[in-house]
């Protein structure tokens, strides 16, 4: 395609060259008129061919810049010519492309550290798109809801994560605290500017060993005011009405036995109370684990025998499922076990009659480790699972679905498990989404 420059150009040497001829066959008899004309066209062309060139200096600076811009190449700079129209466009063109250059240095930079902030936050960010899709998610936000780089592209409501029915339900603005598996997450949403549109994002943040912290401080220092008032009662007490059995001589025959029948039931009631007083001192009380070796599979065999004849009367079932060869464990058998009869009375009382615990020892991926396992031990119940609005308040102390139950066992799983800094949850277990029954896990 012909430029413009060129036509012009074409132009002028068609115009120059018709006026030429016209002057040879006019001035021909006259040659020194013809070559003063001639000289004349020649200085004619010579100018036009330079008005022409200055003419489109300026529009190829800017094609070029455009060009320049196009390619986003910000370095490049053009010299001033000496020229006072030419060096004004040139002045303004370098102190745009200046400009240019240093905020895509700023937004580099500003990305960059967007980037390793999104990165290293314990925070976990989720960011959606213009459709309500998840576009990023930050490592933090990976481990917090335990997905991957197939979440992005989907929505909120598509994602495999228990709680996430809550998530995509907190309103903008707002903030929530849920329980996701055994964990306390506090879930905002706010929006950023993209464009022009606003997009929301989500805020994940951890709450778990704070709420922890704070509930064991409040429960810890009830119990031991508790602790503190009902002893000082219980022994005096006590002591007091034993001392009434050494009366029941001076009573008559047909008092004697229904006195001696009451200070007895008396004083065996007040031993339950300390009892049950001194069972809520236990979690405030609990001492460091004393970590061993232990052979897990082991010690729940052990366990499983203990507590056969209540599995017999039940007509339960507690099958292993899969045990992979583990290396013992460094871990406190006393509490250990706790933990386990604990978790496996819960799981009968669950069954009632007629049921299946099943028992899982295996090597599993690890979250914290990519590419690395972990030994992971699961129990799991045939029971009828745990109930929706029961699920977030699972931990919490003194909190028990039981008639007479002080809720606390759980309570104490926890502490034990957090002490031996072992990862830990609880939730249903699922299959063909149905609820097939509850199961406890812990990585080791």
């Amino acid at each position: 395609m012909i430029s413009l420059r060129a036509k012009i150009v074409a132009y002028l040497v068609l115009i120059h060259a018709v006026l030429a001829v016209i002057s040879y066959f006019v001035l021909r008899e006259n040659r020194l008129w013809l070559l003063a004309v001639e000289a004349l066209f020649a200085l004619s062309i010579t100018l036009g061919y330079l008005l022409v060139r200055s003419f489109f200096v300026p529009l190829d600076l800017i094609r070029t810049g455009a060009e320049l811009i196009s390619e986003r190449d910000f370095t490049s700079q053009f010299r001033e010519v000496g020229q006072p129209e030419m060096d004004a466009l040139i002045h303004v063109y370098n102190r745009m492309i200046h400009r240019l250059r240093e905020e895509r240095l700023t937004a580099q930079e500003q990305h960059y550290f967007l980037d390793r902030v999104l990165t290293a936050s314990p925070a976990g960010i989720v960011t959606l798109d213009f459709d309500g899709r998840v576009s990023l998610l930050n490592p933090s936000a990976r481990e917090l809801l335990g997905v991957g780089d197939e979440a992005v592209g989907l929505r909120l409501e598509e994602l495999s994560v228990p709680c996430i029915a809550a998530i995509a339900d907190v309103p903008l603005g707002e903030s929530r605290v849920l329980t996701h598996g055994r964990r306390r997450l506090k879930v905002s949403r706010t929006e950023l500017f993209d464009r022009g549109f606003p997009r929301h994002f989500l805020i994940v943040e951890e709450l778990t060993e704070e709420l922890r912290a704070s509930e064991k401080a409040a429960y810890g220092k009830l119990i031991r005011m508790m602790s503190h008032e009902v002893n000082n009662s219980v022994g005096p007490v006590s002591s007091l009405l034993d001392s009434f059995r050494g009366y029941s001589d001076q009573l008559g025959e047909e008092d004697r036995q229904d006195f001696t029948h009451a200070v007895t039931v008396a004083i065996a009631r007040l031993e339950r109370l300390g009892a049950f007083v001194n069972g809520f001192a236990e979690v405030v009380r609990l001492p460091p684990p004393d970590r061993r070796p232990c052979d897990v599979r082991q010690l729940l065999d052990e366990i499983l025998v203990l507590l056969r004849p209540q599995l017999e009367q039940r007509r339960i079932q507690a099958v292993w499922e899969l045990a992979e060869p583990v290396p013992p464990i460094d871990l406190d058998r006393n509490q250990f076990e706790q933990v386990l009869v604990n978790v496996l009375k819960n799981a009968m009382e669950a069954i009632g009659e007629d049921g299946r615990i099943t028992l899982r020892l295996a090597h599993e991926p690890a979250p914290s480790a990519p590419g690395g396992h972990r030994p992971v031990l699961r129990l799991a119940d045939s029971g009828p699972g745990i109930p929706e609005d029961v699920r977030p308040l699972l931990f919490t102390p003194f909190f028990s679905t039981k008639r007479d139950g002080r809720g606390l066992g759980l309570t104490l799983i926890q502490e034990i498990l957090t002490h031996h800094g072992f990862d830990f949850g609880l939730d249903n277990r699922f299959t063909a989404g149905e609820t097939t029954g509850a199961e406890l896990w812990v990585g080791f």
